[in-house]
């Protein structure tokens, strides 16, 4: 095969064994790899409760990966999230897809339950499960320290051993498989870390073809303000963001009661590297770099995180944000969910914050103390057992990022139809909304909203399948990608076959979570965002988001997408897209 090793493992840990297994061709076809692989191995499993033994937990690379693809060195991670109970996956960076793609694997499935703490190894495609109950409670740096050697790494810390439902896993000490607390996964099979190396190459039909494709990939990125430019994501990160968010006014502020922060000026991507002078860093086989590292190792905050730590709790010193940052890393807990978390109590509690107390809370919860137990279970559950619903900013249960929807009609739209709650990545409508990319949008409309979020949901899951970073996209496009694959593969896919695909992979997730019970009751907005203002000023207005038009969107989204009326799939749309 080409692009594919054409091997999966399936790890049962409550038997102590393991298994390889050839996929049917004709799924690699449908479902390419990634998200959409992972999708479709957890199908058939998704009912069962998220810390049932019988539950996988899927890793999956994409058939760019361990290639020279630009942008391939990411995979997915998948399960049924502790979180929110919708499918809970994440797009994750570092060296893990290569190296397992290295070991000989596409994927693997680990089912089962450990009878004691343990970690799993694989080595060219030799899998041992060893004790690790010598690192009980450890912090991912340390236990990263002890698995120097072994090759990449991914790591759970002391929050998803104490059952942090917004927990992460932590690959090679700083890139997050986060948001659905797929850390609390692992736990719960009592596996403290996976090891993967290898030496394999995947076999390409048309090295060639690849390099000439990579390179006008490269030149399309070189061209693009977005990612080169001088205020670039290359240059600052997705802090990059930050100020941008600040003048269009739609930066959550006091857990989403305002869109605007007075002090943004002082905690911008600006102000970031003027302190800490960070280094740049990236995933495997990417020449964006937006990872931003300071000297003595600091891992520096992205832009929902750098938000979050800031204006959304009223904090206006950054040395917090970043020591914030740092504790999420290292206990393993999402930092948008914990921040919002911390915003949600703040309003409940009337509590406002000192630097010394949002570290005390975050440590707190990560640790299971004080009022941090309580917290651990995220804003949607801390505010109803305070008899305040209304208080948690978030979709499906899943805390809402940095993008006040308010704002930008197209995010209010793709929070609500997000298959795995409130999340910017399902469609990222900032890109056409904010960044005028690939064409500039009203972001004070619905009008056409329906069909460009599904068309960007569809185009992220192919994204997320091949595997591949979205930022690229704010240069390249399928079209770019239909030739890096076809190169890889020998599959002569147009960018229209990819989106047709990519549409498979979404259709597929909609339905996971319609046999969990979510309709259209949960594709829905807090009710803040319908009655209240962001901002008003002599510059402009972020009103309340009509929620007839909202309603409205959202029946035109069903029809675009192939559901019924109330978000329900249908059998005839699942049929032509053959699944």
């Amino acid at each position: 095969m080409f692009g594919w090793c054409g091997k999966i493992a399936e790890i049962n840990l409550s038997e102590g064994e393991h298994k390889t297994f050839l996929p049917d061709p004709e799924i690699l076809l449908k479902f390419i790899g990634g998200k959409g692989l992972a999708g479709y191995y957890l199908k058939n499993h998704v009912t069962l409760d998220w810390d049932d033994p019988g539950m996988p937990l899927i890793f999956f690379t994409g058939p760019l990966v361990n290639t020279r693809s630009p942008t391939s060195g990411r995979m997915t991670v998948m399960s049924r999230s502790p979180l929110t109970g919708t499918v809970g996956d994440s797009s994750a960076g570092g060296s893990f897809g290569t190296e397992l793609k290295k070991a000989g694997f596409d994927g693997i499935i680990i089912k089962g339950k450990s009878d004691r703490l343990c970690g799993i190894e694989i080595d060219d495609g030799e899998i041992i499960i060893v004790p690790a109950s010598h690192m009980a409670g450890m912090q991912i740096g340390l236990a990263g320290s002890m698995l120097k050697g072994k090759g990449s790494h991914a790591v759970i810390g002391p929050a998803a051993e104490n059952g942090v439902l917004f927990s992460n896993i932590i690959i090679d000490g700083h890139f997050a498989a986060g948001r659905n607390g797929l850390g609390l996964i692992l736990a719960s099979k009592m596996i403290k870390y996976i090891t993967v190396r290898g030496t394999k190459k995947t076999k390409i039909s048309d090295p060639e073809e690849l390099d000439k494709a990579r390179q006008d990939i490269f030149r399309l990125v070189s061209a693009s303000p977005v990612l080169s430019g001088n205020y670039g994501i290359s240059k600052y990160g997705t802090a990059a963001l930050y100020d941008l968010m600040d003048a269009r006014r739609m930066m959550p502020s006091d857990n989403f009661r305002k869109s605007f922060f007075s002090s943004a000026r002082l905690m911008n991507a600006s102000s970031l590297k003027k302190k800490y002078r960070p280094k740049d860093r990236g995933c495997r086989g990417c020449n964006i770099l937006c990872k931003k590292i300071s000297g003595n190792g600091t891992i520096m905050p992205e832009f929902e995180t750098l938000s979050h730590f800031s204006a959304l709790i009223g904090n206006t010193d950054i040395e917090t944000v970043v020591s914030a940052n740092t504790i999420c890393n290292e206990t393993g807990m999402d930092s948008i969910s914990a921040a919002a978390t911390l915003s949600c109590f703040s309003e409940i509690s009337g509590k406002r914050f000192t630097p010394a107390y949002i570290l005390d809370l975050l440590n707190d919860m990560a640790y299971k103390k004080n009022e941090g137990e309580k917290l651990g279970k995220g804003a949607a559950r801390y505010a109803r057992t305070t008899g305040h619903p209304e208080s948690a900013m978030t979709v499906k249960g899943q805390e809402l990022p940095a993008y006040d929807p308010r704002g930008a009609y197209g995010m209010a739209l793709s929070y609500a139809t997000s298959t795995r709650g409130g999340c910017h990545l399902r469609a990222y409508p900032v890109s056409h909304e904010i960044l005028r990319k690939p064409v500039a949008t009203d972001r004070f409309t619905f009008e056409g909203k329906a069909r460009i979020i599904k068309t960007c949901e569809d185009l992220n899951a192919v994204v997320d399948s091949l595997t591949a970073c979205k930022f690229i996209f704010f240069a390249a496009s399928l079209e770019e990608y239909s030739r890096v694959f076809h190169a890889v593969t020998g599959i002569n896919y147009s960018g229209q076959d990819l989106i047709k695909t990519g549409e498979r992979i979404y259709y597929n997730e909609r339905m996971m979570n319609a046999s969990n019970g979510f309709s259209a009751e949960d594709d829905d907005l807090p009710a803040r965002f319908f009655n209240s203002f962001g901002y008003e000023g002599k510059d402009m207005t972020i009103g309340p988001i009509n929620r007839e038009d909202f309603l409205k969107a959202r029946i035109n989204y069903y029809k675009a997408r192939g559901l019924d009326e109330n978000g329900m799939p249908l059998t005839e749309t699942a049929n032509k897209l053959g699944i």
